[in-house]
């Protein structure tokens, strides 16, 4: 009977900063950024269902519940994946009466399209990149789609700048209503007063 002989890898020998050696510090640097942006458009998204859903009015006799019904719903949205998210963020505009935001399903739409380049930027796997810089993510969605785009410092600029303009047009929502946007301080109606 053969006996196999066991291996082990020499971690000492490893390049520095193995596996992500291969990619410069700067692919790095804005792929980092990127799913950064990613976040702050979670973040804005919380917020704004936290605006519509704090400033909806209810009959007397619908108030108890709401309140009661309002924790859970601002749990949700601290928890919440990107597309989830996206979705609560359209029941609550269009919950509330009086909304004066417009193409809310082309936002939604977006920011589900976004949702699929997060996944990618955030589980993918990064080969070596080719000599133009570009790098083809070892990605499989659940729906069994392997992702087929090289990915390089441009794209990555790209894609940071569409999520901040979709945070941006979030926050534009709720400031649109007149609102103070939550956490900030600029013009508008205050929908919450912390008390210290």
């Amino acid at each position: 009977m053969d006996t196999l002989k066991r291996s082990y890898i020499d971690r000492n020998s490893l390049p520095e900063f193995f596996p992500t050696n291969s990619h410069t510090p700067l692919f790095w640097e804005q792929l980092g950024r990127t799913i950064a942006t990613f976040g702050f458009l979670e973040e804005m998204l919380g917020k704004a269902i936290f605006a519509f859903t704090g400033m909806r009015k209810y009959d007397s006799q619908e108030i108890e519940g709401a309140y009661k019904a309002w924790l859970p719903k601002l749990e949700k949205a601290l928890s919440d994946p990107l597309c989830n998210l996206a979705d609560s963020f359209g029941k609550a505009v269009r919950d509330y009466h009086g909304s004066s935001t417009e193409n809310v399903s082309e936002l939604l739409e977006s920011i589900k399209n976004a949702a699929i380049i997060r996944n990618v930027l955030c589980h993918g796997s990064w080969p070596v990149p080719d000599n133009d810089g570009k790098s083809l993510p070892l990605f499989v969605s659940r729906k069994q789609e392997v992702f087929e785009t090289k990915i390089d410092i441009a794209f990555l600029c790209q894609v940071h700048d569409h999520v901040r303009d979709l945070a941006c047009d979030v926050i534009d929502t709720v400031l649109q209503m007149g609102w103070q946007f939550p956490g900030g301080v600029g013009p508008g109606k205050t929908i919450w007063l912390r008390h210290r």
